[in-house]
């Protein structure tokens, strides 16, 4: 063979390897039959897990034609021996992050398994295993899963930049495509339809109502916000943005309890001592923030007593932060005399550091305990139990979408609440449920009530939005007697939201 007869023959391997690399997915979906019990009740279901190609209409010489974006995995649970599917009601799950697949909600509260944990939600020595879900919302919804591009198994299509979805108005774009194919194909345009998302989770579900709405003329039934998060102003412990400290501050006061750090006849009670701190909080504390400088020694030294009391912090430590409790260090701070750090997403939680004295903890000890079970039972159960084969890394909570892009709120702090009041003005038969749990310092309850309450949603629509409160962290549903409460109260929800 000639040297250049060689030379072709690489150049034409090389080039069908390239093209084998570059070859759009195929969609692919496994369907099961199972069998669970919720309530007492025994529900034949079917499952789907499989993935959908997102695709973009695109001009080109000889015409438009539909480009391959992203294929996206999806897990849909839909009951048997129901006689009108199409008036079946259908809830699409998803999480936040940004990066987080649908993991934690689909298998911590609302499918029909999920992660064996002790009652109070502590992890169990591995290896890890997934029960029945006697608590699942399957006998009152169909559900759906989705994991945005780059979480889950969803990825861009080869070609395409990862980067491109991992932006806000994309990601609601795209996300708000696959319920739109879902929905489309699976003929559900008739069904009830509710989102229900957890934490940055609940950003997206608030811009998906409006975009639902807008682009397809999809109206939805209610929207579920799991430790809800809509004004990051709320949440961004900013210099000469005072509203985190106030917002907070309930919150602190609830982990002191928990670890019982208050003095004593604030230790007896926990739902009269928050509404004390809460009275302060939107009281003596707002005004004196908002003195700054100028506010009286007398006062200060008021305020200085006021939040020893309620954080069970040193003086010496609160003076020293200008009366602004940052989040990262009260959870570094609160436990430092026992060595331990609390937990950000659930401060029940404890854990300690190389570095007893840091400004802040080295990991979110919280996080830790449901990392590895949730990892590892999701990975066995989509082979195993699903029968979906992939060799991809199922991406639980991924860094690989950072930095997430916010080009529609440059120079201001996103704000999706204003999309939901509109969506609730467009649609008024829209309903809203939010779930809060007292010991979560990523979105604290009164940090999202203060958002509901500056919602400006007309008087006649007010209630149309319904809060409950649980004695647990931001995955409330890890904690068993919050996940009893939290099945109650969505299954209710769903009922009222549907005439």
């Amino acid at each position: 063979m000639s040297k250049e007869e060689n030379s072709e023959t690489k150049t034409g391997k090389d080039k069908e390897k390239a093209e084998t690399k570059n070859e759009i997915p195929k969609e692919v979906v496994s369907e099961t039959k199972h069998k669970a019990v919720v309530g007492g009740k025994t529900l034949n279901y079917t499952a789907t897990a499989g993935t959908i190609i997102l695709k973009e209409e695109v001009e080109e010489d000889d015409g438009e034609i539909a480009k391959p974006k992203a294929s996206i995995f999806f897990i849909a649970y839909t009951l048997d021996d129901v006689s009108e599917v199409s008036q079946r009601p259908l809830t699409f799950s998803f999480n936040g992050g940004p990066g987080s697949s649908s993991v934690w909600l689909h298998l911590g509260v609302l499918g029909p398994r999920r992660v064996l944990l002790d009652e109070e939600g502590f992890a169990q020595s591995p290896p890890y295993r997934l029960v029945n879900n006697d608590h699942s919302i399957l006998d009152v919804t169909d559900l759906v899963f989705i994991d945005p591009v780059s979480t889950g198994y969803s990825r861009a299509v080869p070609g395409e930049k990862p980067q491109q979805f991992h932006d806000f108005k994309i990601d609601i774009e795209s996300v708000g495509e696959f319920i739109r194919l879902y929905t489309t194909r699976y003929k559900r345009w008739s069904s009830p339809k509710f989102l229900i998302g957890e934490s940055y989770g609940t950003t997206r579900a608030a811009g998906l109502s409006g975009f639902l709405q807008d682009r397809h003329g999809m109206f939805l039934n209610g929207i579920m916000l799991v430790s809800s998060i809509l004004n990051f102003q709320d949440a961004r412990f900013d210099i000469g943005n005072d509203l985190p400290n106030i917002l907070f501050l309930p919150s602190y006061t609830a982990t002191a309890w928990y670890h019982k750090k208050l003095p004593k006849e604030l230790q007896e009670d926990l739902q009269s001592t928050l509404e004390e701190v809460e009275a302060f909080a939107m009281g003596e504390y707002t005004l004196a923030l908002m003195k700054g400088d100028k506010l009286p020694e007398t006062e200060r030294e008021k305020i200085v007593g006021k939040l020893i009391r309620y954080t069970g912090l040193s003086r010496e430590y609160i003076e020293q932060t200008n009366l602004r409790i940052e989040i990262y260090r009260f959870t570094k701070e609160l436990l430092r005399d026992q060595g331990l750090s609390a937990g950000r997403l659930d401060s029940r939680f404890t854990g300690s550091d190389r570095d007893a004295a840091g400004e802040k903890p080295e990991y979110d000890p919280s996080y830790i305990n449901i990392q590895g079970p949730y990892t590892a039972c999701l990975n066995d159960y989509v082979r195993s139990e699903l029968e979906f084969e992939s060799d991809l890394p199922y991406e639980i909570l991924t860094g690989r979408v950072l930095p997430w892009n916010y080009d529609k709120y440059q120079n201001q702090y996103v704000n999706v609440a204003e999309t939901l009041r509109a969506s609730m003005t467009k649609n008024p038969h829209l309903k809203v449920f939010v779930a809060n749990g007292y010991y979560d310092l990523a979105t604290p309850y009164f940090a999202t009530r203060y958002t509901f309450n500056h919602l400006g949603l007309n008087e006649s629509l007010q209630g149309n939005i319904s809060m409950s409160y649980y004695k647990a962290g931001h995955m409330m549903y890890i904690h068993q007697p919050s996940l009893v409460q939290l099945k109650s109260d969505l299954a209710q929800f769903i009922h009222t939201a549907i005439p």
